[in-house]
């Protein structure tokens, strides 16, 4: 159990606080250890039985299938609601609540803003590869079977390494986050947490495969946007505090006089003309293109969905995902700001910026709520990594070299042991991470500067006929140690050659490794595929074979909207909405509120009722369109029911002559289903 000195005791009683410590010191934790205990164990053994219920239902009375296919892809026939639920857990991850609200808190309202757009665009832009996927590659697991059969085994090798690092470095975010939060509020070890975040999801990720992890992913959507929702309202309508968008933007007009930003117009919190935000900005657009474009379990969201709610559910799904970042920053971060709470900046790097919020505002129910919430996230975005990874191990790994020959039985044999064989090394990595004192704010930097080369070249292995295997592997392989290099003596002098955990994590270090990555192995990339191009026939991709039978990999069984010729005519519709709406998100809206220079009190009001709005309507469409759309098998399972009860009634009234026909009779609908 954490203990605190006198110091810094009161962490929920006198909002008086000294200001010379660390908030969360030592002393009371804010709710017992062993509601912390609960928290990973019982709601992991509760959300692993929710899910696992639901997918039976889907099995009994939605017609889903159980094969390796259906393990592997979820059926390729997720609706709209569903796959837009699926793109917000997993883009939301403990670093959308805890380093969005990081920066707010340190930048002010740049912050958020460079938060959620910097990271929408790669979704919005994704939505052109998913298209892209059901009109190409109808047949994949993974899209480094399109390597494979693009590229050979050279490049497939290659860019597997890269894919299983990335979705190690998000892994390893999400327990960061998630442990030092859990420590900080209840006293849980970060060392017990980093193994049981990750063990919490495995039952039902092993049990139900794609689809199971969909069904949990919505759960945790649900539960993330109504904590949102709550803080929301504290901070900005009922908390004695604060209670009101005026009272906030007071605040922080009087904190910025005792604690000016560096580099922001007027040293202000309410200002779009802030420098380090939007570095920031920077890092977070070029970083996370590799986080979304190497990450299999994006991937995984565009195999599973029906073709056309590839490009709906991807556009939706990023324009909702824009409103956790954004209305949560805006909230907490904000908040925490205009409290002016004692929170040192090793413990805003650390992610604990919403807990003491969270605390402040609610006391030990806040920072439950805080905790739930951010539980959820981790969880959401866990077991589509662990999936993701299974999902690499047996297509592109154990069947191609392994057992060319395995059958869907030992391909989901495989998926489920690589499963619990993850959960452990994803929890044996955080420890080491923790051990090494790396927070979650380096990790986050540092991730584009391993991924961002790999980037252009896996989008080119779908996109672009030209591309070839010698190109896009010089240009991964040759960038990354350069990208590198550039972030290690960029750090070097700026600080006078000392390399250390802060001098690496400083700012501009970590842009330049980032661009470095990112447009270097571009630029290389398309030189090289002119030198030595490649003339590709796309209709190569549609002889990437299935392991059994699946009736949905075939574009044939579709007609409508999901026929191919519907998804021939909205490519260009998607690449207009998609390129649209990065212009707007990256420049049209900042270059907007530049003329605003430091916030009036109405301008600032505008912007936090636009976060407001925003989101309330993505809360409404992630947790109602599901169930809308659901509601076929909801008929199903009524219609069922009041069949089974009127055969009931039939065979208490037949005579016992026809009692045999009538019991046969009962029966043919659970045989049927």
């Amino acid at each position: 159990m954490v203990t605190r000195t006198n110091a810094c005791t009161n962490l929920f009683g006198d909002p008086q606080y000294d200001g010379r410590c660390e908030f969360f010191g030592d002393g009371p934790t804010a709710i017992p250890e062993g509601l912390g205990w609960f928290i990973l164990v019982g709601l992991g053994a509760i959300f692993a039985c929710l899910p696992t219920c639901l997918l039976w239902v889907d099995r009994q009375f939605g017609g889903f299938t159980r094969n390796s296919e259906s393990f592997s892809t979820a059926g390729r026939n997720l609706k709209v609601g569903l796959t837009a639920c699926v793109i917000v857990a997993k883009w939301t991850w403990a670093a959308t609540l805890l380093q969005s609200a990081n920066v707010a808190y340190s930048f002010g309202v740049s912050g958020p803003f460079w938060y959620a757009a910097g990271a929408t665009v790669q979704v919005l832009l994704f939505a052109i590869l998913a298209v892209e996927i059901k009109r190409k590659a109808p047949t994949i697991h993974t899209f480094l079977e399109i390597i494979r059969c693009r590229w050979g085994t050279t490049a497939h090798i290659v860019f597997v390494c890269y894919g299983i690092l990335t979705n190690l470095i998000v892994t390893a975010m999400l327990i960061l986050g998630g442990a030092a939060v859990m420590e900080a509020l209840s006293g849980v070890s970060v060392y017990a947490s980093s193994f049981l975040i990750p063990a919490g999801v495995v039952i039902y990720t092993a049990v139900g495969g794609l689809k199971g992890t969909v069904m949990a992913e919505w759960l945790n959507v649900c539960v993330i946007y109504i904590a949102l929702l709550i803080f929301m309202f504290q901070v900005y309508a009922t908390h004695k505090d604060l209670g009101s968008v005026a009272m906030v933007y007071q605040r922080l007009r009087a904190v910025e006089v005792k604690h000016p930003v560096a580099d922001n117009m007027g040293g202000s919190y309410v200002t779009m003309f802030s420098k380090q935000g939007f570095i920031f900005g920077i890092i977070n657009i070029v970083g996370n293109f590799g986080t979304v474009f190497v990450d299999q379990s994006y991937w995984q969201g565009a195999i599973a969905a029906k073709p056309s709610a590839t490009y709906r559910g991807y556009l939706l799904g990023g324009l909702c995902w824009f409103a956790i970042p954004f209305t949560f920053a805006t909230t907490m971060g904000l908040g925490a700001r205009a409290l002016d709470l004692p929170i040192t900046k090793a413990e805003a790097n650390r992610g604990l910026v919403p807990p003491a919020l969270a605390v402040h505002l609610m006391g030990k129910g806040g920072a439950f709520l805080m905790t739930l919430q951010l539980f959820m996230a981790v969880t959401a975005t866990a077991c589509a990594e662990q999936m993701a990874v299974a999902t690499i191990v047996a297509y592109d790994i154990y069947k191609p070299y392994i057992n060319r020959n395995a059958d869907g039985r030992r391909m989901v044999l495989m998926q489920r042991i690589t499963i619990v064989a993850y959960a452990l090394f994803s929890g044996l990595v955080s420890v080491i991470l923790f051990r090494r004192k790396v927070s979650l704010s380096w990790v986050y930097l540092f991730m584009g500067i391993l991924g961002g080369s790999a980037v252009f070249p896996i989008a080119s292995s779908l996109l672009w006929a030209k591309c070839s295997a010698a190109a896009a592997c010089v240009a991964a392989v040759v960038t990354t140690p350069l990208a590198i290099m550039t972030w290690l003596i960029t750090a070097a002098k700026l600080n006078n050659g000392v390399l250390n955990l802060e001098t690496t994590g400083q700012d501009y270090p970590m842009l330049a490794g980032n661009l470095v990555a990112l447009f270097f192995s571009m630029i290389l990339c398309v030189i090289l595929s002119y030198i030595w191009p490649q003339d590709f026939d796309w209709a190569e991709l549609r002889n990437i074979p299935v392991i059994e039978f699946d009736p949905n990999s075939d574009p044939n069984n579709f007609d409508g909207e999901d026929s191919p010729e519907a998804l021939n005519q909205v490519v260009r519709f998607t690449w207009a909405v998609g390129g649209s709406l990065t212009l707007v998100l990256l420049i049209l809206w900042p270059v907007l509120a530049l003329p605003a220079k430091v916030f009036s009190q109405g301008y600032f009001t505008f912007w936090v009722m636009i976060a407001i709005v925003w989101g309330i309507v993505a809360s409404a469409v992630c947790i109602v369109l599901p169930i809308i759309e659901a509601t076929d098998v909801v008929v199903a399972i009524w219609n069922n029911k009041r069949s089974s009860s009127s055969t009931t009634d039939s065979v208490r009234a037949a005579p016992k002559t026809d009692m045999h026909m009538l019991q046969l009779a009962a029966s043919a609908p659970q045989l049927q289903i």
